[in-house]
């Protein structure tokens, strides 16, 4: 049964050119080679460099306040990948469905991209603990903007929705838990966890599906922890 649940989580969804060098004569300088803007030069030939965010420096009341933060980055970094994978196959799914105007033609793709997905996923879908599962439906949301038990409504029916979520009741999985770092402590560390691993490199993230100021919950979040000292 859990692994009809978590294999559910995911079923609806699913140069530079080289130029040669030029070399130039160092002593002699024209205006054609600057952009000149109230009297300083700009070098008409720019290097752009990516957007980098500073982000604020992490602080921890107790050892077990880190180590909780540590199992949260590594539950986050495993499921991530499925939610990112979900809201692609998601929108795969949509733009294909609006090209489709029988019914029957849409409920024969719907089925062949869940088949799809369950061959390619359910081995390591079956691999996710319960607390894993929980995030996985929360980060689909944040990616989507929906909840997963919306998701499931939506391409299957409402009746299948309602048993599902309460198959994964059992659990302790919600299909209908939100992402919301503004209120839940747990949701911002996620999100915290996700800019900190794209910044290493780690992860190429999905801008959020759902509106909210990371920073703001920072400072939000960090003068919550300074009052209850």
């Amino acid at each position: 049964m859990k692994k009809n649940v978590l294999l559910m989580l995911l079923l609806p969804f699913w140069l530079l050119a080289q130029e040669d060098e030029v070399v130039k004569d160092t002593t002699t300088v024209t205006t054609t080679d600057y952009i000149i803007i109230e009297g300083d030069s700009i070098p008409k030939t720019s290097i752009y460099l990516d957007e980098v965010m500073l982000l604020p420096k992490l602080e921890f009341k107790s050892k077990e306040d880190r180590r909780r933060y540590l199992i949260l980055w590594r539950k986050t970094l495993k499921v991530y990948p499925y939610a990112k994978l979900a809201a692609e196959r998601l929108e795969t799914l949509n733009e294909r469905l609006n090209t489709l105007e029988k019914r029957s033609e849409k409920k024969s793709y719907a089925r062949k991209v869940q088949k799809y997905i369950e061959e390619e996923f359910s081995e390591e879908l079956k691999k996710l603990t319960r607390t894993e599962g929980q995030i996985l439906v929360k980060l689909i949301h944040r990616q989507t903007g929906k909840t997963t038990f919306e998701l499931i409504k939506e391409l299957r029916s409402g009746w299948r929705a309602f048993w599902f979520n309460s198959t994964a009741s059992l659990f302790d999985i919600s299909l209908k838990r939100e992402f919301d770092p503004a209120n839940v402590e747990e949701d911002f560390l996620i999100e915290d966890i996700l800019i900190r691993l794209s910044q290493g490199g780690h992860l190429k993230l999905r801008a959020p599906a759902i509106d909210f100021d990371y920073f703001e919950l920072s400072d939000k979040w960090a003068n919550a922890k300074t009052t209850t000292n």
